[in-house]
């Protein structure tokens, strides 16, 4: 029986181990913030994707710590800690030193080490490969290492980590293939290339393709506000191609752990080989601007109807940074709520995955009550149980910055 250990039970670990105590497992989870360790040992989830009622029935499979020490007598370590921008939007590896620096105080011969935290390549080489031989085992000859990118999209129902194919880059091929043992218990699809560098851009060329396609029709949409053209119908009508295009869709600014972050590691590395990735870093401009030119979006829908933004009151519907989960890690409606209060206006909002916003210290209010009170309500993130065409009946005013309501005609309706 393989025994394995997660370092960070967030978005990606949690999951993780789940699946493989429900693979048959003893799982070691271990993290450094002590209100989840003692949420699950109380089986309780803090992850929407992870329910509590599974955790109860795994909780004799899934043990976690505080402790590194438990790790000393696993087969396998996968670390899915966060790897951040500092201030200056540069790789910010604190989270990833402190656990690797940590691991080696226990590490054993024989163990498989798997980093699944987003990085620069070269990472798992240079950054990770010095720390754990502090341990005085070398990587390749007395422990396995292999770097295996993350692919959680959190609330997604129809490509789990069962059925997406798991890319794997191995320090050696013994590494990956010690890496693909492993990953066979939860993974139906493998996929090893040469090495682990490969691996690490992998997963940031699948980001900032996104990054740089979400820019562009952002920019578009930009371009066909001043024009006075449907940006939605535009992109409706070239999606109907039936090759040479993809569709994207812009809105008020990309979320979550990936998209706002990747692209940003590989800028940075870029430049230490005297190469300035031109497009990855103009996405990521375009992308940060998105959150402003919506809070003027509806600046000028308040004033058309004679309303000041200072005094008025504004609902946000919707903080979280996608549909259907309550995640909001770089949510650009964060940005958006903290401009609007800039401006003076009163700015409550509906999130009916979001109970609460503690650093803004509101609530999330009743829709009925959010909607009717509100001078204007801002769609920024739509989800899948929010009726936003009843809302736009009701609504005195409303900036839709999602085009969920095209079909909805109203000369009080505004779109991005």
């Amino acid at each position: 029986m393989n025994t394995v250990g997660v370092i960070g039970l967030g978005y990606v670990g949690l999951p993780l181990a789940v699946a493989f105590a429900e693979a048959g497992c003893e799982v070691v989870g271990v993290d450094v913030d002590a209100r989840k360790v003692e949420a699950l040992r109380t089986g309780t989830s803090y992850i929407e994707d992870v329910p509590s009622e599974t955790l109860a029935q795994l909780s004799e499979r899934i043990h976690p710590s505080t402790r590194y020490a438990p790790l000393a007598k696993v087969d396998a370590v996968l670390i899915c800690v966060p790897t951040p921008l500092t201030p200056n939007r540069e790789p910010d590896l604190g989270p990833l030193v402190d656990a690797v620096r940590a691991l080696a105080e226990v590490l054993q011969a024989e163990q498989l080490v798997v980093l699944e935290s987003t990085s620069y390549p070269g990472t798992t080489r240079e950054r990770v490969v010095p720390l754990l031989e502090e341990s005085g085992l070398a990587a390749g000859r007395d422990f396995h290492l292999a770097f295996s990118p993350e692919r959680v999209d959190p609330g997604r129902t129809d490509f789990t980590l069962r059925n997406t194919p798991k890319v794997i880059g191995g320090l050696t091929a013994a590494c990956a293939q010690r890496a693909e043992d492993l990953y066979a218990l939860v993974c139906d699809e493998l996929v090893r290339v040469s090495t682990p560098e490969a691996a690490e851009l992998t997963k940031l060329l699948e980001n900032i393709f996104r990054s740089v396609n979400i820019a562009l029709v952002n920019e578009l949409a930009l371009l066909t506000d001043r024009m006075g053209i449907d940006v939605w119908e535009v992109i409706e009508s070239a999606a109907t191609k039936p090759y040479g295009f993809m569709r994207f869709e812009p809105g008020p600014g990309m979320g979550g752990h990936c998209l706002p972050v990747d692209p940003f590691y590989l800028s940075w590395r870029a430049r230490e080989f005297d190469l300035a990735t031109e497009f990855i870093e103009l996405a990521g401009k375009v992308n940060q601007q998105m959150p402003y030119h919506c809070v003027a979006k509806v600046q000028r829908a308040l004033n058309r109807s004679g309303l000041a933004v200072k005094g008025a009151r504004i609902t946000l519907l919707g903080v979280s940074y996608k549909p259907g989960v309550g995640d909001i890690r770089v949510s650009p409606a964060l940005k958006i709520l903290s401009l609007l209060r800039e401006l003076g206006a009163e700015v409550g909002y509906h999130d009916p995955h979001v109970p609460a916003l503690n650093d803004f210290a509101l609530s999330s209010r009743p829709l009925e009550q959010a909607v009717n009170d509100a001078d204007v309500v801002v769609i920024v993130t739509a989800h899948p149980d929010v009726d936003h065409e009843l809302v736009a009946k009701r609504a005195r005013l409303l900036v839709d910055l999602r085009g969920v309501t095209r079909s909805f005609d109203a000369a009080h309706v505004v779109r991005l």
